[in-house]
């Protein structure tokens, strides 16, 4: 990746966007596609949740390995409890995205997964008193009608799929905070280093029992899901080395629409009603609102 960079430095800079739009939404679309693999897996092997997780961050800890090995660099972790922090936060919310997969849609399970901008917002109006943002609290309302709505009201107490995936935003909102946090400290491949290693070995310890080896056919899901969503990781963090953090938020917010339209040709998912389909756009304007409203004042020195 490090002599793409390089190339594309080269180049003119709107070469340089193009490329950064393209990996973020390509990073979406891989995110997808790893819960679309679980989804087709369904039929022909009896995997658990936690095993594609495991798979997932031992497939990742070993490319973080294969590449500090090859850039010989080193990983330089100082604050440990941050690491740890977003280890365990990203954990979490990997597991319970592909466990709302697991029982309820695909599409619902990313669409309620991209919420975790606005839980972010939300929980950055109790930490950062004196950044409040009253704008940015009527767009995070304005969400939740969102969320209601593709929650489907009337059904909503007979689908755990649907309380899987707001866990899921809501601690992928607690990881981001960790990873913002960590970024002060630390590279991306430390912070990936520990997050792929620590998480591997805390989804074996606590699932020890879901983990075997496997088989040809369970082998096979297991890695092309692993990979979609490793590659997912590495698009999504390179991307955003070329584009604002407004046009890589709104970018990734894209799989809300993707997941929406997508759902039903892929894995057979029943398509959004119109209710649906309203929240699904309140969610993503929300997202873009939130992002629009965090872009960053240019000071002397910012590219």
């Amino acid at each position: 990746m490090n002599f793409i960079t390089k190339d594309l430095d080269r180049g003119n800079s709107s070469l340089t966007v193009v490329f950064g739009w393209l990996a973020v939404f390509c990073s979406a679309f891989f995110f997808y596609l790893a819960t679309v693999i679980i989804r087709w897996a369904e039929p022909h092997t009896d995997i658990e949740t936690s095993y594609f997780v495991f798979a997932r961050f031992l497939l990742g800890f070993i490319v973080v390995c294969v590449f500090l090995l090859i850039r010989r660099e080193r990983v330089k972790p100082r604050n440990y409890h941050y690491l740890v922090g977003r280890t365990v936060a990203n954990s979490v919310a990997v597991f319970c995205f592909y466990k709302a997969v697991e029982v309820g849609t695909v599409a619902e399970a990313n669409i309620l997964n991209m919420t975790y901008p606005l839980f972010v917002a939300l929980f950055s109006w109790f930490v950062l008193k004196k950044q409040r943002d009253y704008v940015a609290m009527i767009v995070v309302v304005i969400a939740f009608v969102g969320i209601y709505l593709v929650l489907s009201p009337a059904a909503v107490d007979s689908r755990s799929g649907s309380w899987w995936g707001i866990c899921s935003g809501i601690t992928a909102a607690a990881a981001m905070i960790y990873l913002n946090v960590s970024r002060r400290h630390h590279d991306s491949q430390t912070i990936l280093f520990f997050m792929f290693g620590l998480g591997s070995l805390l989804m074996f310890i606590l699932f020890r029992g879901a983990i075997y080896w496997p088989d040809a056919d369970t082998f096979f899901y297991l890695f092309i899901c692993s990979a979609a969503g490793v590659l997912g990781q590495y698009l999504l963090t390179y991307g955003f080395l070329f584009v604002t953090a407004v046009e890589g938020s709104i970018i990734s917010s894209s799989r809300v629409l993707m997941a929406a339209i997508m759902g039903p040709v892929l894995v057979g998912d029943p398509a959004l009603t119109a209710v649906g389909w309203l929240g699904a756009l309140l969610i993503f304007s929300s997202n873009s609102m939130i992002a629009l409203r965090k872009q960053p004042v240019k000071t002397e020195g910012s590219k």
